[in-house]
């Protein structure tokens, strides 16, 4: 039976009282900055720790705690990391920072920090030298390959991963091991933008960058709360539209929102039926005579796939679309069903507003810019998601350049740069796919392994990764920077699955948390500016940081951690790095996968200069725009060329409305609908140790409408019963506070592993992202007394 170690028990116990804790009371106090804060300011809050300003050191590093990849200054004094403020050089915040950013150090030092290793005996957890766990790793990943087949042992990392961090993985499990059990947490939250952009444009990642902020008149965010979830860049937005009087923010949700209150215009729709307003903007730009002919005839080619698709609830779905040759007439003939008139009854939206949308997106005098991420992407059909805004800046040609720009947004820090890039999904290679066979003799060359050793048909996604560790197909799993015990949907069954007989699993991680309870072994990671690395953001931007503190006991990076590992399992040949410029070789080796005008990366001198630089990097410069001419060098056509396909042309598909998985019914009447807050970043493990976000946002909740808790006659604060096929869960009622659903509806933010809300939620995806969708299924809510 496995227990908790006795630092994550204390943990648990000092959640209630951290909330009445000062931030002075920690360590080293959050020290905020403005972007105009005086060096006065900044030694009053100095003073409480007794150091002067003049002794303060200040190193550039990335924010860890987004994907937005705001660029950060660290102050550092007496050994440790004491301040931070944005770094004005950043071209991405351009020295603001978010409430995450500015406490982002303090993070560092929580009290149950994990300085050394463990390894379950007899049931507990037994504090060990990280040397012998190492051993024991390596011992189990033979025995397990030895016993049950190279298929047998898995890695499961995340858009965390550093860029080298992610690059090893892939190399030591599909290079050396031979194995493509390589998955990733940013499936989670990405894929469907992989496979949006991969299928409409042949490669994948924005075409468009941040500084389309400064020149789109027009925002449209559909599902994507950009107050709360990327708040520096919604304030570029803001600061657009108080000097420019016509910009303006529309936003397209499911539930209202502090996006909400500060946009010109709020649209609420019900869940799923996205699909249906965008088919109808189509409809309308057409019906306008909106189209933008000449982009459309000389850069756009018209296709539709399978449909009803189904759901990959059951173990060993498996699909693969099918694209068929379409006219533009027969995509006009397809739009007809979704007139703003039927569009109406379906979504709930106006059919003013769907008409008010489509006269944004076809007045070719304004400029616009989609964002979204989560809302989206993490959606049963997210793939046709990303297609339908897509279609839409393809049918009025604003796209690939200045304020033109469909753009995903990520969560992670390194979720492009690592996941996307590097290719840590078990279909994925740092360049091309493993069913390729140029991708896999490239990966060979450079790895020097046989090309016999890669084999050529991916393995398990996310969802199915776990779903093989419950039945006993994946016997070894390796989880770094991740944890799933509280981030997977239906997240019983797969919990229940880790603690099976004849499972081994690795943690990897800062912290204890429900995923380092389920774990064999235990192995302390160095976080963040406690080692070098590089992330990759949403907007091509690899930025680089230098180590800036020492970790603490035998924290170890991840990079180094899978390193020992390797040399263990005898591959020492493979991974002959020093570890004093580890990073530095493994960059070098890595970016021979991007060379060229299409994804070229720049190099390792050139990234420790700059606050981060955009790919492709072709001939010292970066590229902002790509398939443009004007801007992108590996353009061969005079205008646009969408060079990703083999035709250069954008593919607009044919994407219907189809039901979400799960609806509310009689037995389970609302909407369920699971996101973030503000102060916290996913699963919380790092933001609830900083007191002073902790004390702003302490515990989950459940938002109700106010008209479904007077009906219910439930109070703000008040513990209130959620119910769905899968489980129940209590929690406080929010009631007409920062968030307000529609009624019939419900929101609750994961990050409290006290309220596992992912208990609750269904393991649907998307049949051909395999993300899973977070946003909808059914419960009924219950007032306890």
């Amino acid at each position: 039976m496995r227990q908790e170690t006795t630092t994550r028990r204390q943990f648990l116990k000092q959640m209630a009282a951290i909330a009445a804790m000062t931030a002075a009371s920690t360590i080293f106090p959050g020290v905020l900055f403005a972007k105009d804060l005086q060096d006065k300011q900044v030694q009053a809050k100095l003073n409480a720790v007794d150091i002067s300003i003049d002794d303060v050191t200040w190193k550039k590093a990335p924010c860890r705690f987004c994907g937005v990849g705001c660029g950060l200054l660290i102050g550092l004094a007496e050994g440790r990391a004491v301040a931070v403020k944005g770094d004005p050089a950043s071209q991405v915040n351009k020295g603001l920072c978010c409430v995450k950013g500015y406490h982002s150090v303090m993070a560092l030092y929580g009290k149950d920090r994990l300085k050394k290793a463990y390894v379950r005996k007899n049931g507990e957890l037994v504090e060990t030298p990280i040397s012998e766990a190492l051993d024991l790793v390596a011992q189990k990943m033979q025995e397990t390959i030895a016993e049950n087949g190279k298929d047998a042992v898995s890695i499961y990392g995340s858009g965390q991963w550093t860029i080298p961090d992610g690059y090893v993985a892939n190399k030591l499990f599909k290079g050396a091991i031979g194995t493509n059990n390589v998955e990733a947490n940013a499936r989670l939250c990405m894929a469907s933008a992989v496979t949006g952009f991969v299928s409409g444009f042949g490669l994948d990642e924005p075409m468009g960058c941040y500084d389309d902020i400064d020149y789109a008149d027009v925002f449209v965010l559909w599902g994507n709360n950009m107050a709360e979830m990327h708040p520096v860049l919604f304030s570029r937005m803001l600061e657009q539209r108080q000097k420019r009087k016509d910009v303006k923010i529309i936003d397209l949700a499911t539930r209202s929102t502090r996006t909400s209150l500060a946009a010109n215009r709020s649209i609420i729709f019900n869940p799923q039926t996205d699909l249906a307003i965008a088919n109808a903007i189509c409809y309308e730009i057409i019906r306008n005579g909106q189209v933008h002919e000449r982009f459309v005839e000389r850069h756009c080619t018209f296709k539709s796939g399978k449909t009803d698709i189904g759901y990959g609830t059951e173990d060993g779905f498996a699909f693969t679309d099918e694209p068929t040759d379409i006219s533009f007439e027969d995509f006009k003939t397809f739009l007809e069903d979704y007139a703003p008139e039927k569009v109406s009854k379906l979504t709930g939206v106006s059919v003013s507003d769907i008409r008010y949308l489509a006269t944004l997106y076809g007045d070719p005098n304004r400029k616009v810019t989609s964002f979204w991420c989560m809302g989206v992407n993490q959606h049963v059909r997210g793939t046709w998601m990303n297609n339908l805004i897509y279609n839409i800046h393809l049918l009025v040609g604003k796209i690939s350049s200045p304020g033109n720009s469909p753009f995903s947004l990520t969560g992670q820090p390194s979720a492009c740069g690592t996941v996307r890039e590097v290719g840590t999904l078990t279909h994925k290679l740092p360049h091309g796919t493993v069913d390729q066979e140029e991708a896999r003799e490239l990966a060979a060359e450079i790895w020097n392994v046989p090309v016999e050793n890669i084999p050529p048909k991916p393995t398990y996604h996310t969802v199915e990764m776990f779903r093989a560790l419950d039945r006993g197909d994946i016997r070894f799993m390796w989880i770094q920077v991740s944890n799933p015990m509280v981030s997977m949907p239906k997240l019983k069954r797969y919990r229940d699955g880790s603690l099976k007989e004849g499972r081994f699993v690795v943690v990897s991680d800062v912290y204890p948390t429900p995923t380092t309870d389920i774990a064999d072994v235990i192995l302390p990671s160095a976080m963040w500016i406690e080692r070098e690395g590089l992330f990759g953001n949403s907007e091509r931007r690899t930025q680089h940081w230098d180590q800036l503190v020492q970790p603490p006991g035998e924290a170890m990076s991840d990079t180094w951690q899978l390193i020992e590992v390797a040399r263990r399992l005898g591959f020492e040949e493979l991974f002959p790095w020093d570890e004093a410029d580890h990073v530095e070789q493994i960059w070098k080796e890595y970016t021979r996968f991007h060379e060229g005008a299409k994804h070229g990366m720049a190099p390792y001198e050139v990234l420790k200069e700059r606050p981060g630089v955009r790919w492709p990097f072709v001939d010292g410069k970066e590229t902002l725009w790509r398939y443009n001419a004007a801007y992108d060098p590996a353009t061969t056509q005079e205008d646009y060329d969408f060079y990703g396909k083999p035709e250069g042309k954008a593919w607009v598909w044919q994407r219907p409305y189809e039901p979400a998985a799960e609806e509310p019914s009689e037995a389970f009447p609302f909407w369920l609908c699971t996101g973030r807050v503000v102060e916290h970043w996913h699963t919380g493990s790092m933001t609830r140790r900083v007191s002073v976000l902790h004390q702003a946002m302490p515990h989950g909740y459940v938002e109700l409408s106010p008209d479904d808790a007077l009906e219910m006659g439930i109070q703000h604060g008040e513990i209130v019963r959620l119910v769905s096929p899968r489980g129940s869960l209590e929690l406080p009622a929010s009631v007409d506070k920062r968030g307000r659903p529609m009624p019939g509806h419900v929101f609750v933010p994961f990050f409290d592993e006290s309220m596992l809300i992912n208990e609750l939620t269904l393991d649907a995806f998307c049949p051909i992202s395999k993300e899973p969708d977070y946003k909808k299924c059914a419960v009924r809510v219950e007032k306890i007394s």
